[in-house]
């Protein structure tokens, strides 16, 4: 099984790219739908959270307000990386039983869509990472159109990040999402049917050769 890695700024047209995966029929674990249900009502996070940071993180229906978290977290360094000491291993967790699942069930390729994919070690996961890129000025556009987004919170949130330029040395590969869905999914195309077509038969050839 070949085990792509998705990352990317806030922005950047991740979401997009993985949803080209999955019509594609290429199973995703999605990271950040992971982080929503445990935070939803009875959700694996939410004691925890309210542990951390008080009631007033916590919604009427039981589920915590990220909006509210956000507020209490991406300002304050020390206080981000307590949250990131309750999530990261809760998500760990669901990653860790996709895969076991997707195993399970013979799938060929799959993708863990992980914003913070370098900033968390994740691509020790991956046998291929994939970076999606965008002009800072079109990040910056979209991600204020966000629900509850201001620009002091967009210039933490980057902050929090690895610079770009490291990420794009890393990654093995990188869709530029400046030009619009067809192009960008014309790139993901390319790219797997160039270089992670490759490392599937050199992969199977390995296996042949053991």
């Amino acid at each position: 099984m070949i085990i792509i890695g998705l990352t990317g700024g806030i922005a950047s047209g991740k979401s997009t790219t993985a949803a080209m995966f999955r019509e594609l029929d290429i199973p995703v674990h999605d990271a950040d739908a992971a982080v929503h249900e445990m935070m939803a009502p009875e959700g694996a996070a939410v004691e925890k959270v309210v542990e951390a940071f008080g009631s007033q993180v916590l919604a009427q229906d039981g589920s915590i307000d990220r909006q509210r978290l956000g507020g209490e977290v991406f300002a304050a360094p020390d206080r981000r990386k307590t949250l990131e000491s309750i999530i990261h291993p809760l998500v760990a967790t669901s990653r860790d039983s996709f895969l076991a699942a997707s195993r399970k069930d013979g799938a060929p390729l799959i993708v863990l869509d992980i914003p913070l994919l370098f900033e968390t070690g994740g691509e020790a996961f991956c046998d291929f990472v994939i970076l999606c890129s965008v002009d800072g000025d079109i990040q910056k556009r979209r991600a204020l159109l966000r629900n509850g987004m201001t620009e002091a919170k967009l210039d933490a949130i980057l902050q929090s990040q690895m610079p770009l330029a490291i990420k794009r040395a890393k990654a093995d590969a990188v869709i530029e999402t400046d030009h619009g869905t067809d192009a960008a999914r014309q790139a993901l195309l390319a790219i797997l049917n160039g270089p992670v077509r490759r490392l599937r038969e050199t992969k199977t050839a390995d296996r042949r050769d053991a």
